[in-house]
């Protein structure tokens, strides 16, 4: 019993994850393309960049690949500060006149970090996962791979997960590669401008 209710809140979290992070943002940016809201569009250009760490994740884990945890849990901590970093993108957005389309994204983004923040608290249990030997074949970790392994069935039913898991690793790869780019060479040049990006 314990169990399946382990498994039906891992589930849950996978849902709300699309829910939150993948159609809640897109009908956003479209929303704000059509309305030509340069800087809402600029700041979800911006999320997306980032949270494209849950689709590396996903294919690493599809492979059973233990990193996919840790790269998960730090996907839950970049998110929320790409949502409020910048404030050049916060001053604008602050400035623009009440709307639907500004009020839509100011509860997306809190909405976003406080479920981020949750659920990396959420996940610490499971970045076991990712250090301990064969801690991947144990339910606790393994349940967390059954939704990528769904989401292979539906779109890459005829690749290996071993191909995916190294396209997964070949974006983790650039991602980081990215990331340390920013931090350590253009973050001292822009600070917290979004100008540049």
């Amino acid at each position: 019993m314990q169990d399946e209710l382990f498994r039906a809140l891992v589930w849950t979290d996978y849902r709300l994850a699309v829910l939150f992070m993948v159609i809640l943002p897109l009908i956003l940016l479209i929303w704000a393309f059509v309305q030509k809201a340069d800087a809402i569009v600029r700041l979800l250009i911006i999320y997306w960049r980032v949270a494209s760490l849950l689709a590396i994740t996903v294919y690493i884990m599809i492979a059973t690949w233990p990193i996919g945890f840790a790269s998960g849990f730090f996907a839950r901590i970049l998110i929320p500060i790409s949502l409020w970093f910048w404030v050049d993108l916060n001053e604008d957005i602050e400035d623009r006149p009440t709307s639907p389309l500004k009020l839509s994204l100011t509860s997306w983004r809190w909405a976003t970090t406080i479920y981020c923040l949750l659920g990396a608290l959420w996940t610490i249990p499971s970045l076991g996962c990712a250090f301990a030997p064969k801690a991947i074949q144990k339910f606790s970790c393994s349940v967390w791979l059954e939704p990528p392994l769904l989401f292979k069935q539906y779109f890459h039913p005829t690749w290996t997960p071993q191909f995916l898991g190294f396209l997964g690793m070949t974006g983790l790869f650039f991602y980081v590669l990215y990331l340390s780019y920013f931090v350590l060479i253009r973050l001292g040049k822009q600070g917290r401008s979004a100008m540049e990006q």
